[in-house]
């Protein structure tokens, strides 16, 4: 059996509701006309009083009677018609008003059905449209999918609160799954850098014992000399690439302490070797302390301050400025890393901060995704924009309490 729509099923309640008290009114009306017009017409009782009265009217013409009592008794029969006459009409109009009161006691529900159901229609869409509405809402929530944009179907004003609401959640819910695949897919990446930077660590060290060795026997010998130098340096790379397996396979470790990101922003521009390009430091006054981990927050501008300064070319300019920023009323210090260089195509903007990544030759595609992780285990934000021939302009957040690095090493 094929169940009732929400929609029918609201709209025959309505009905009912209106028009079952409201029948019985009108057919409870119509019975109690029925029973009092006969009491109320009088019809039995002037029948009985004209019969009584034609007898005595008739007794006082058979005695003798004066001319004046004739006439009084002429007038009262005369009288005794015209109000027998008048309660035989009466008697008449009640019976055929019974008839009237039932035929509009009829009409009268019949409008009423009328109305009753074009008001039920109308309050069964107000109520259904919306209600289906948020029902399809859910499912597509449920499912991951986007809700459907356009101007939403009619219904009372909670509703609209309601579907805004939602709205907010399905947002909430998309970047809760967002950042969840994310992390999946980090934690991946970490694993897999774990494994290689363990890799890469077991041989190196013989090999730089090797190369050690070979250097010393090499003395006096142009050749090996230059074939020792090879193996050094690409020993001294894959020790790096190693280093940098290590660094993204792990998250910062040790005590949290407050950072003065103003100092640690003048440390890392005065350890640049920024050869030709010009690199300058602003800083807003009276910025407070960050809760967090100096050495990879360290690494981490550095890494970015490096790359600006690779991105330059001579006489260009990098500028780092550090300034408050407040974020849905939580105060954070910006760090705002803009160099002059070439930019970043749009269609690699988005790509930059993915591990294993990179346009460098021989580059390992691991320091901007060091400095994503890095930045997010402080719960702040990190960010690029670039236009091509104008320049590139990283920004990174880091909120100023503690809370959020207690609530990393509580997770992990």
């Amino acid at each position: 059996m094929t169940r009732l729509s929400f929609r029918a099923r609201v709209l025959i309640y309505l009905v009912l509701f209106a028009l079952i008290p409201a029948s019985g009114l009108l057919l409870g009306g119509a019975e109690a006309v029925r029973n009092t017009l006969p009491v109320l017409s009088g019809s039995k009782p002037w029948e009985h009083a004209a019969a009584t009265g034609r007898q005595a009217i008739a007794a006082a013409r058979a005695s003798k009677l004066t001319p004046a009592q004739a006439a009084a008794v002429d007038a009262h029969e005369q009288v005794l018609s015209n109000s027998l006459e008048q309660a035989s009409r009466v008697s008449y109009l009640a019976s055929r008003a019974v008839a009237i009161a039932v035929a509009v006691a009829a009409i009268g529900i019949v409008l009423l059905a009328l109305i009753a159901w074009r008001v039920a229609g109308h309050l069964s869409r107000q109520l259904s449209r919306p209600l289906s509405e948020v029902v399809e809402w859910t499912e597509l929530i449920g499912r991951g999918r986007p809700l459907p944009e356009g101007p939403p179907r009619r219904g009372a004003p909670e509703f609209e609160t309601l579907r805004r609401r939602m709205r907010k959640m399905a947002s909430a819910l998309a970047l809760a799954r967002e950042r969840e695949l994310e992390a999946e897919r980090l934690d991946a990446f970490r694993e897999t850098a774990r494994r290689v930077a363990h890799e890469l660590k077991n041989p190196l060290t013989p090999i730089r014992l090797a190369v050690a060795s070979l250097r010393r026997a090499s003395e006096g010998d142009n050749r090996l000399s230059e074939i020792v130098d090879v193996l050094e340096t690409e020993s001294r790379r894959l020790e790096i690439m190693a280093r940098s397996f290590a660094q993204f396979g792990t998250l910062p470790e040790g005590t949290a302490a407050d950072v003065d990101l103003v100092e640690l922003v003048r440390a890392v521009a005065h350890t640049l070797h920024a050869g030709g390009v010009r690199v300058t430091v602003e800083a807003a006054g009276d910025l407070p302390l960050v809760r967090g981990y100096h050495d990879p927050l360290a690494r981490a501008l550095a890494n970015i301050a490096i790359n600006a300064v690779e991105a330059c070319g001579e006489g260009g300019t990098v500028t780092l400025h550090v300034g408050r920023r407040w974020v849905s009323g939580r105060e954070m210090v910006e760090i705002r890393v803009h160099d002059t260089g070439a930019g970043i195509p749009p269609e690699r903007i988005d790509t930059i901060w993915d591990p294993y990544v990179t346009s460098k030759p021989g580059g390992t595609g691991l320091g901007l995704a060091i400095v994503r992780q890095t930045i997010l285990a402080h719960h702040g934000t990190v960010a690029a924009s670039s236009s091509v021939g104008a320049g590139t302009e990283i920004v990174v957040a880091l909120p100023v309490d503690g809370g959020a690095i207690q609530k990393v090493r509580e997770e992990e």
